[in-house]
C-alpha cells in the first residue's frame, strides 16, 4: 500500500470490489488524500479516475499524489452530491463503470486540532469545507434545545439527548470542541473504547455537514442514471450511514414494487437495478485491525447496477 496522510480503510476490499473495471470512469465521491483513488489507477490501468473533495487542502495534496496518472485523473472541487451529476450530464452515464464514496470525517481531518473535529481542538469548527458557512460553533451556541435534542437524537442515537441538549445550553457559549467534550463527557459512552463524548460530537459533525443529506442526494443520483454496468462502493462509519445504504440497495434489488396489499404482480417484474453483491457488508481484515484501528467500524458495501433502459 502507498503511503499517504491517513491510511484510507478496506483498501484491498475497495480494489477488489472494482477489479473486472477494465475501462471506463470511477468517480470516488470522497477523493481526501488519494489512498483509494491511487490504489484503484494502479490497480486497474484502463480506467480513468475523477476524484471530487470539497477540501482545498486534499485536493491540492491529491493533485499532486495523482499527477503520475496524467491525463488519466480529473479533479473537482465541491459537494459530491452536487458534483456528481454534473459530471453524469457532462461524461454521460454509460460511460462510468464505478462510484466509491467513503463517507465521513477522515482521519487528517480528526488529527488536525486545527479543524475542531478533535476532542483537544481549542476550536469549534467541524466543517469538512472550511468556506461552507454552517459551523460546530453556532450549531452549539445558537441552536435550540429542541433543535439540539432532535440532532443528538437522531444523529447520535442518544437515549438521553434531551438532558445532554439542556447541559450545553446551561453552559454555553462555548469556544472550544474540547470544552464541549468535557461538558457533555459525564454523559457520554461508557464501557466502548471510544470517547465518552463520541456520540454527541458525531452528532453535531453530522448537522454541519448534512452527511446523511449528502449520502440520500447521491444514491438518488445513482439510481436516476441508473448507470448500465456499473460497480457502486460505498463505505460507511456508523448505523445511520449503513442503515441508509443497506435499505437503498435492498430497494434497487426488487424486481416487483407493487403494493404489499396487491393480490399479484402487474407491475412486469422486471425493476430490479441489480443486485447487493455480496449480500452482507465487508468488514477489515485482521492485520488492518492491528494497524489501523479505526478501520474497526468501517463496513463495505458494493452493489452491481445492471440497468436497461426505462
Amino acid at each position: 500500500m502507498q503511503n499517504t496522510p491517513h491510511i484510507p480503510v478496506l483498501y484491498r476490499e475497495v480494489v477488489d470490489a472494482f477489479t473486472g473495471s477494465e475501462d471506463g470512469i470511477i468517480v470516488d465521491c470522497t477523493m481526501g488524500y488519494g489512498g483509494h483513488s491511487s490504489l484503484l489507477l494502479e490497480a486497474l490501468p484502463g480506467i480513468r479516475l475523477i476524484g471530487i473533495d470539497q477540501d482545498e487542502t486534499a485536493i491540492a495534496f491529491s493533485a499532486k499524489r495523482l499527477a503520475v496518472y496524467g491525463e488519466r485523473v480529473s479533479i473537482r472541487k465541491g459537494r459530491f452530491s452536487n458534483v456528481l451529476g454534473e459530471i453524469v450530464e457532462e461524461v454521460g452515464a454509460e460511460n462510468i463503470c464505478g462510484i466509491l464514496a467513503d463517507i465521513g470525517v477522515s482521519s487528517l481531518q480528526l488529527d488536525e486540532k486545527e479543524r475542531g473535529f478533535s476532542y483537544e481542538s481549542e476550536t469549534l469548527d467541524m466543517r469538512m469545507d472550511p468556506s461552507a458557512p454552517l459551523s460546530a460553533a453556532e450549531v452549539v451556541n445558537t441552536y435550540s434545545a429542541a433543535e439540539l435534542e432532535r440532532i443528538l437524537r437522531e444523529y447520535g442515537e442518544i437515549p438521553h439527548a434531551k438532558k445532554v441538549a439542556n447541559v450545553i445550553v446551561n453552559q454555553r457559549p462555548f469556544a472550544s470542541a474540547k470544552a464541549l467534550a468535557e461538558a457533555v463527557k459525564p454523559y457520554g459512552v461508557r464501557g466502548k473504547k471510544i470517547h465518552p463524548a463520541t456520540l454527541v460530537m458525531q452528532a453535531i459533525r453530522i448537522e454541519v455537514n448534512d452527511e446523511l443529506g449528502e449520502l440520500r442526494r447521491m444514491l438518488d443520483i445513482c439510481e436516476n442514471a441508473c448507470f448500465p454496468d456499473a460497480v457502486i462502493g460505498i463505505i460507511s462509519f456508523h448505523s445511520l450511514e449503513d442503515r441508509i445504504v443497506k435499505q437503498r440497495f435492498a430497494q434497487w434489488s426488487k424486481n416487483c414494487i407493487c403494493p404489499p396489499e396487491a393480490m399479484r404482480c402487474t407491475c412486469g417484474n422486471d425493476h430490479a437495478l441489480g443486485r447487493a453483491w455480496p449480500k452482507k457488508p465487508l468488514s477489515a481484515q485482521p492485520d488492518e485491525l492491528r494497524d489501523n484501528p479505526r478501520s474497526r467500524s468501517a463496513k463495505l458495501r458494493r452493489f452491481e447496477m445492471k440497468c436497461h433502459e426505462r
